[in-house]
């Protein structure tokens, strides 16, 4: 987009007066206005965590506004036509799933393609061996076939141009053939069946005459075919393919009318040869035309067909040696020899009819897969997607829907065997697949159906009954904190979006980190021990700001990040720091979580272990802690896990009241637990309880407060001699929106 010399002029794209967002009780953006300029480019500049960020996803549509306005004046195209229409969420998804399920044989549409174009060579050289019976009687078709087929592969061995230029008197044969045939239908008296005349075949249905005629206007292709041989495909190709359906379609739709008019139906129905009848000069000019047309179809195919396995071979789908020489132009031999083989092969298939049903059927799936995929395309609204010839996506996907569709109507068990072959072609090379060189539809999809969902996600409100953990981990160094990790993974429990950040202190510029390749190596390592999880690496100027400004942009919508947690930390200082990041976190309603953790402690699946709430009452953290607790007992490794509810009580009142409320809490939230309480000595003290009765528990949930400003130090003291009596600890602080709220039911209060 080229800039304009003066903004001042030029019209205004997009206008924002007195913008603001509100999170809870934390102004996040305060009164902001701004213009934008139709072809100018606005930087919008701050230090972090100033609501850069907020305003891109309030213009994206990604976060509602709280106060004052954004006018667009010119459309902004940023969310494709999918996502901009109204429909029902289950006609949306069930529609997206459906596209998803067909869209997978995109990436093995070259095999069919040809598969389908060798055995037309088989096709057209049973045509044309039947038709040399009306001559020679005596010949087998078979063996006409196969001598027919071998000359083609020979003529096409001379090469496409030498081939090519073959077809020009055979074009003229054949336009010689159509006029003749006209003018003898217009010109000369209708044919009326007689006595004389015997039926030589008994007529079929409609379908089965589609699938043997089918083939017949499979030449539109051809130009696709044959790219690699064309000075320029990218225009010759959907004017030669537009051309070539024109005229197929005019001289397709002529013929029956013209045969219509020149004979009677039982003429048509029981005499094969009634061109030669019809058309002027009777057999001697049809027949040379009919047979040319035949040659020429069936050269055709043998030069194409080589050509998609050379393309195919170039992909690295198949062996790179079926590529042929690597100059331009070079002739794909070794194809050709493959393609003479299959074509041979496909003679034992027996007639005319039984190879023409077949390769209809790869044809139309070919056809149909390449009709979803441009729809595909359009919907997903990928910028790389910018064909010459444009065709509305309603149209692909009806077309796509429609081969599908013939496809069973011809023949439902063929057409399960022709889409189970190409699925399993894809699962063979989907490890294979060079996404780097064409893209990818599969990604342009997930993004259309990720923004799709955001913005329904977004329109919804969430609540407490739907809230769930979206963790933000962070570690110094993925290798050394697995265990960390693998807690995060737990909390979420495969129902939330867990995110590892690694952070760097210090200046981006000074700093030798390639942040890419070490987000690339994260991913690696998560990936080879099974954890799913996103890799992160951020650089920041500050400990405590960093966490912030990263734990304020990590996410979007409505699957933002609203938990962080931290590892414990090696000196009382670091603690302290995390500590401090409380009050703010709590402005943006995120939660904090400090994790003390063994790296040597395994837990495997059917293993008994014991998670230790230590219970401080609904409003302060023991929801959240309950919470984290049932979603570890999710996991494999913690199902048979078991919950202790633990609580200290001063006096006996209290510890009734206690109980009390737990047992109508726990049946009513439905998470297995045992609830015991503990009266307090006045010669025990808090701590030492703690220790003694958890000592052995795998895993210990407590409570964390806010420290006053001024008193984080000592409050990290207290934290670090609680912890130090624990295996694994996380001290849990709720900053949701739902404090006391997550696993409250109504009846208790």
């Amino acid at each position: 987009m080229p800039a304009v010399s003066n903004p001042a002029l030029a019209p205004t794209l997009l206008e924002a007066r007195g913008l603001t967002k509100n999170y809870g009780s934390f102004r996040a953006v305060h009164g902001v206005d701004f213009d934008i300029p139709d072809n100018c480019f606005v930087t919008i500049l701050g230090p972090s965590g100033c609501g850069k960020t907020t305003i891109l996803r309030m213009i994206g549509g990604f976060e509602s506004i709280t106060a004052g306005s954004l006018v667009v004046a010119t459309p902004l195209f940023l969310l494709n036509f999918a996502l901009q229409q109204d429909w029902p969420d289950t006609i949306a998804t069930t529609t997206a799933l459906s596209i998803v399920y067909l869209a997978i044989l995109g990436s093995a549409i070259g095999f069919p393609l040809y598969v389908s174009q060798a055995l037309s060579v088989t096709l057209y050289a049973f045509g044309l061996a039947e038709s040399l019976k009306f001559v020679w009687p005596a010949v087998p078709v078979s063996f006409a076939a196969s001598v027919i087929i071998i000359a083609v592969a020979m003529l096409s061995f001379r090469g496409a141009s030498f081939a090519l230029r073959t077809q020009l008197p055979v074009m003229a044969l054949i336009a010689l053939s159509l006029l003749a045939f006209a003018s003898g239908a217009v010109t000369g008296p209708a044919i009326q069946s007689s006595s004389d005349i015997a039926a030589t075949f008994t007529p079929a249905g409609f379908w089965v005459v589609f699938a043997v005629f089918f083939p017949a206007v499979t030449g539109i292709m051809a130009g696709l075919s044959m790219s690699g041989d064309l000075a320029d495909p990218r225009h010759s190709i959907p004017r030669g393919s537009v051309a070539a359906t024109l005229v197929g379609l005019v001289v397709y739709l002529a013929v029956p009318v013209l045969l219509s008019v020149s004979a009677d139906v039982a003429s048509l129905n029981n005499d094969p040869l009634i061109w030669t009848r019809i058309a002027l000069f009777g057999p001697w000019l049809v027949l040379p035309g009919l047979w040319g047309a035949i040659f020429s179809s069936a050269v055709g195919s043998m030069l194409a067909a080589p050509r998609t396995l050379q393309a195919l071979a170039k992909d690295r789908l198949v062996p790179h040696r079926l590529a042929g020489p690597a100059e331009s132009g070079a002739e794909p031999k070794l194809g050709m020899i493959i393609t003479l083989v299959l074509s041979l092969a496909a003679v034992f298939l027996g007639d005319l009819n039984t190879v023409a049903t077949v390769a209809t059927m790869f044809f139309l799936s070919v056809y149909g897969t390449v009709n979803l995929v441009s729809a595909l395309e359009y919907l997903s609204g990928n910028p790389s997607w910018r064909p010459t010839l444009n065709i509305h996506w309603a149209l692909s996907l009806l077309g796509g829907v429609g081969c599908f569709g013939v496809m069973l109507l011809i023949h439902w068990p063929a057409t399960v065997f022709a889409v189970t072959v190409e699925l399993a072609i894809w699962l063979f090379l989907k490890s294979r697949v060079r996404k780097d060189a064409w893209g990818d539809v599969w990604r342009d999809l997930y993004e259309a159906l990720i923004c799709w969902t955001l913005v329904k996600l977004n329109r919804r409100p969430m609540t407490a009954r739907n809230w769930r953990p979206h963790l933000l981990v962070f570690v110094s160094n993925v290798e050394k904190r697995l265990d960390l990790v693998r807690f995060g993974v737990w909390f979420a429990e495969n129902r939330g979006v867990v995110s590892i950040c690694e952070l760097y202190q210090g200046d981006i510029l000074e700093l030798d980190v390639d942040v890419v390749a070490r987000e690339q190596e994260i991913n690696a390592v998560l990936k080879s021990h099974g954890i799913v999880a996103f890799g992160d690496v951020n650089i920041v100027q500050d400990l405590e700001r960093g966490v912030l400004a990263v734990a304020q942009s990590n996410g979007i919508a409505g699957m933002a990040s609203n938990t962080v947690l931290v590892g414990w930390p090696d000196d009382l200082s670091r603690l302290v720091r995390f500590l401090r990041v409380i009050p703010p976190l709590k402005h943006l309603n995120q939660s904090l979580i400090i994790g003390k953790t063994n790296p040597l402690a395994t837990f495997r699946e059917g293993q008994i272990q014991q998670i230790d709430v230590w219970w401080g009452g609904l409003k302060r953290n023991g929801d959240l802690m309950l919470l984290l607790a049932y979603l570890l007992t999710r996991n494999p490794e913690w199902r048979h896990a078991r919950i202790r509810i633990m609580s200290i009580a001063s006096n006996e009142l209290m510890k009734g009241q206690t109980e009390r409320f737990l047992a109508q809490l726990i049946p009513e939230i439905r998470i297995d637990a045992n609830v015991e309480m503990i009266l307090k000595d006045e010669a025990d003290s808090v701590v030492d309880i703690m220790h003694r009765e958890s000592a052995t528990a795998d895993v210990v949930l407590l409570g964390l407060a806010t420290p006053k400003q001024g008193d984080e130090e000592a409050y990290a003291e207290r934290l670090a001699e609680l912890a130090a009596g624990f295996q694994n600890c996380f001290f849990v602080h709720n900053g949701s929106l739902f404090l006391g709220d997550l696993v409250t039911p109504e009846q208790v209060e």
